[in-house]
């Protein structure tokens, strides 16, 4: 049997082989290598976010390499494509649609039919206009909350104006995900005591519009160590040095102090300080040790005379100060400044005042002091002299 067997079999493997040693492609090997040629192909121009953010969304390359970060897993055009229809659709400007993606890169990987085209539609009704709710859309397409359309409404008439909502939600989008009642109505009660409106804690700080979904305890804390300083309810100090101290440890803001009567003020002089300029409690240590230094060392001004005007503080000083400084001992040393202007009022000056009155009229007597003024302010020293070989 065995024997039968392969003399039938041996024929057709030699007539196999015979037909493989010829010049012809088999169909498998033909089909192998249309894949092969077609991935390579495709290889050769894969899906690319960032390339896509740029030509599509309108983004610098900058925007695109950080925006590409969160959509890693996009691996092709089909879904941001449905997303900027959508978006078009509702008459959201070309111009806009880079400021839109920058918000919520991920928002291009929201499903139109099943998510965005609903939480739209909730919005019926507000008064907004089509191209108003696509500049939403990024704050509120992920929202928790189960009646957008109430919650928009609240506080649509809360800040007065879209703008106004918009800007908070762009510092703090949890505005839409706080309950109304419990903690948003108890927290605007509370401002409302302290003569601080909604519209205006919204552009107090970059971080302002945290104070609305805040604990309570928390703005209550905050208030009382802005009392403490002596700020007068209702003033627009009150608001600015209470949205910071509403952010800042307790345990810095004593650091700070410690810091100021370290460096040559009295205990009266930093509560002055900290009345007067609260902005300045933020400010890095090296900053403001170095800034008291210049101008003590340099120009020569006593504690008190610099806590009474702490704005000082708030100057760059290698940018503002220092140039300035500079300029006026050396139009001093020429003899062509004759007159002995008070050091905080130069300093204050807006820039364009500062060059019409103490630049302009001398560039002429002294060869490049444009130049170089504006070389300093820039943060470079021409000469690299110290300024006390002026």
């Amino acid at each position: 049997m065995i024997h039968h067997l392969r003399r039938r079999i041996l024929p057709l493997l030699l007539d196999t082989t015979t037909r493989l040693a010829a010049p012809r492609i088999s169909p498998l090997i033909s089909l192998q290598r249309l894949i092969s040629s077609t991935a390579s192909t495709t290889s050769l121009k894969p899906f690319a976010v960032e390339d896509y953010l740029v030509a599509a969304c309108g983004l610098t390359r900058a925007q695109a390499v950080k925006a590409s970060k969160k959509l890693s897993h996009l691996k092709s055009p089909s879904r941001p494509d449905a997303v900027l229809a959508f978006l078009s659709d509702l008459g959201l400007p070309r111009s806009d649609i880079p400021a839109v993606v920058v918000v919520d890169p991920p928002l291009l990987c929201a499903g139109v039919e099943r998510t965005l085209a609903p939480r739209v539609a909730e919005l019926g009704g507000l008064g907004l206009s089509r191209p108003e709710i696509a500049r939403m859309v990024p704050f509120f397409y992920t929202s928790r909350c189960s009646s957008l359309h109430s919650r928009v409404g609240f506080w649509l008439e809360v800040f007065g104006s879209f703008d106004k909502l918009l800007q908070a939600l762009r510092m703090n989008r949890a505005i839409l995900d706080i309950d109304v009642e419990s903690v948003a109505k108890p927290n605007l009660a509370f401002f409302q005591k302290y003569g601080i409106s909604a519209r205006e804690i919204v552009g107090a700080n970059l971080f302002s519009s945290r104070l609305f979904t805040m604990n309570l305890q928390s703005l209550q804390e905050a208030a009382e160590e802005v009392e403490k300083l002596g700020v007068e309810q209702g003033s627009p100090l009150f608001r600015h040095a209470f949205a910071l101290f509403a952010f800042m440890k307790k345990q810095d803001v004593a650091r700070k102090k410690e810091l100021f009567q370290k460096i040559g003020f009295s205990h009266d002089q930093v509560l002055v300080i900290m009345r007067k300029a609260p902005l300045v409690l933020p400010l890095s240590e090296e900053k403001i040790r170095r800034v008291m230094h210049f101008l003590m060392r340099d120009v020569g001004l006593e504690p008190l005379y610099i806590a009474q005007r702490p704005a000082l503080f708030m100057y760059s000083l290698e940018r503002r100060l220092l140039p300035r400084y500079w300029l006026l001992k050396l139009l001093r040393k020429k003899e062509l400044l004759n007159v002995d202007f008070d050091y905080y009022y130069t300093a204050s000056l807006a820039e364009k005042v500062f060059l019409k009155k103490f630049v302009l009229p001398y560039k002429d007597l002294v060869p490049s002091l444009a130049d170089d003024y504006a070389s300093r302010c820039s943060g470079k020293d021409p000469s690299g002299a110290d300024l006390q070989e002026i």
